[in-house]
């Protein structure tokens, strides 16, 4: 009787062990059983907001479910990430777009989150087109006009972005650096407040993804340079930074991911589904409209990539002297 005993708590035991993996096993294979939300930390209406509810559009279809967009603006685009890493379940009903800053801030302040521990990478899908934009009444015909008036007038040289921190305000940084000059940025909450303040005569310039290019198409706007590595065949006369003598492709990386600890089968679910919506037509008519490149990666490179991404942010803000103290 005492051995039965025994041999029954010892299958107790393992059955206990086990039901986590198969309840695991069970939700993945029910997945998605009600709509996905996918946090996206830039405005309604922004050229990435509209290409990803496309892309959640063409992804809905592949997975059964809705794929509703949840606008999370603030923290130059880490302020939705950090909530869904700070309360979001594992479950894989919350995702969310993951910017470069992602990565960046850590090294800038203080976070509450941890790039490294508390995300699941589950695809890469693109990067933004770069440039910088003036009023076309603007007396800076050029950006060597930008970096001479900058030279001549230290700080008095103005310049909108998305946010501190974000791409566009280090890579505007880091050509300021390079050309021994000084700017002075002005953050906003993301491209429309941007390119009002341009047009409004609040700033000179601004710095942005391509939100810019009805502006310049329609004249309002001039555009001086562009960041990708190779000159655009839609505004032909921009010069890239590297023809103007910086040594710089900037094009902000980004991708998809939940918080820590989900389940891979689950991952692989919506990996696939994305990985499909990046051949949709409406997508890829958006990408072309708004200039983003396809830059796919799996889960596997995707976290690797997370990782470059991390060591190379923290060397950029080191440069720059904006790195935290501790």
């Amino acid at each position: 009787m005492r051995r039965r005993s025994l041999i029954a708590a010892s299958g107790a035991a393992l059955g206990a062990l086990a039901a986590p993996a198969v309840l695991r096993a069970q939700g993945a294979k029910d997945f998605p059983s009600k709509p996905i939300t996918l946090i996206m930390p830039w405005p309604a209406g922004s050229g990435v907001d509209l290409w990803h509810r496309a892309m959640g559009d063409a992804a809905a279809k592949i997975l059964g479910q809705p794929v509703v967009i949840d606008n999370r603006v603030g923290g130059s685009g880490t302020s939705g990430p950090a909530a869904m890493a700070a309360t979001a379940k594992p479950d894989g009903y919350t995702i969310s777009q993951m910017p470069v800053t992602v990565f960046r801030l850590p090294h800038m302040q203080k976070t509450p989150y941890d790039p490294m521990k508390d995300f699941t990478w589950i695809i890469h899908t693109s990067g933004y087109t770069f440039g910088v934009v003036v009023r076309a009444d603007s007396p800076l015909k050029t950006f060597k006009d930008v970096i001479e008036f900058a030279r001549a007038n230290p700080g008095k040289f103005t310049y909108a972005t998305p946010g501190a921190g974000s791409s566009l305000h280090i890579g505007m940084e880091q050509i300021a650096h390079k050309a021994g000059v000084r700017f002075t940025h002005v953050p906003f909450k993301g491209g429309p407040e941007g390119w009002a303040a341009v047009e409004g005569g609040h700033v000179m310039a601004d710095a942005d993804a391509t939100g810019w290019a009805p502006m310049v198409d329609s004249g309002k706007f001039r555009l001086l340079c562009i960041w990708t590595e190779k000159r655009n065949p839609r505004w032909p006369d921009a010069p890239t930074l590297k023809e103007l003598g910086f040594d710089l492709t900037l094009d902000s990386p980004f991708g998809l991911a939940g918080p820590k600890g989900m389940d891979p089968a689950v991952v692989q679910k919506l990996h696939d589904a994305f990985r499909t919506a990046l051949d949709d037509p409406k997508v890829v008519e958006l990408m072309a409209k708004y200039d983003y490149p396809k830059r796919y990666m799996n889960t596997v490179d995707y976290a690797k990539f997370a990782r470059q991404q991390y060591d190379e942010q923290r060397e950029v803000v080191e440069q720059l002297g904006l790195a935290r103290k501790s």
